[in-house]
């Protein structure tokens, strides 16, 4: 029902990684970096890419939860089946640190559940997409959709998974916020499995690597917001991966009336 809105969240996320990149490519440029209520940074290249990806979906006829946009009171929310959730520059301090590992997080939410995900990293033009009855995909060197169908865009992405032969069992953690219970998590691992490697990034690309096969899993026991885990909870979806409440077999659900999510686990379907 909602696939004819995939091209749409398409050209709004590489159209917003546009706008970040001439901010973050400009030697001249300060950024603007200003602290949130949360004391999160944020810079003049969050506003332009959420006003870039509002001025798309406006044409949608979903209401938009964004990390940068107004968020409305519960009580008008509860009322959206249906809703667009997006972080219009995931990874702020990775941007401000400038290596390059930011995305554009874009999700449709359907019932508290992601049915659509893209993600774009704009330094490396890879393009992360998924819907649920379309599958998942990775589309590299792209900077602009020129008009391609939907059709034409999956026949030259790869499909995710992507088998990998490997036989460590890889870890995906923050590069930022690696907390003691994560350190904990990994060390079970170890004892689990006779050849562990952990590979650290920032922003949503973690959970694209558990997508793409590159990662096992990914364990998040530290705070993380809605937006930050949409996009990617829908590619996940699509390529038989899960994103699990830790510790329970329940899965993150959207537009709660408290947007911060509980800690969770990326990491193959159970069922």
């Amino acid at each position: 029902m909602e696939r004819q809105y995939i091209l749409d969240a398409i050209d709004a996320a590489l159209c917003a990684g546009k706008d970040i990149l001439s901010i973050y490519n400009d030697p001249a440029s300060d950024f603007q970096i200003e602290k949130k209520a949360d004391n999160s940074p944020l810079t003049i290249a969050d506003k332009k890419a959420h006003a870039t990806i509002a001025g798309y979906l406006q044409n949608t006829p979903y209401p938009l939860l964004s990390e940068e946009g107004k968020h409305l009171p519960y009580t008008e929310r509860c009322a959206w089946t249906t809703l667009w959730i997006v972080d219009p520059l995931d990874g702020t301090k990775e941007f401000i640190k400038r290596n390059g590992e930011f995305t554009v997080n874009i999700a449709l939410v359907r019932n508290s559940v992601p049915v659509m995900g893209i993600i774009y990293l704009p330094v490396k033009k890879e393009l992360y997409f998924a819907e649920e009855t379309l599958g998942a995909y990775k589309l590299s060197d792209v900077t602009a959709r020129g008009g391609a169908s939907l059709e034409e865009l999956t026949a030259k992405a790869v499909r995710l998974p992507i088998k990998d032969s490997r036989d460590k069992f890889v870890i995906v953690a923050s590069r930022s916020h690696l907390s003691p219970e994560t350190e904990d998590y990994i060390e079970e691992m170890k004892r689990c499995h006779s050849d562990v490697e952990l590979i650290s990034s920032g922003s949503s690309i973690k959970i694209c690597l558990v997508a793409e096969g590159k990662a096992d899993v990914y364990p998040r026991f530290a705070p993380t917001m809605e937006w930050d885990t949409a996009a990617g909870h829908a590619i996940a979806r699509a390529a038989g991966m899960e994103v699990y409440q830790a510790g329970k077999e329940e899965s993150l659900r959207y537009n709660k009336e408290d947007l911060l999510n509980p800690w969770f686990i990326v990491e193959p379907g159970r069922n």
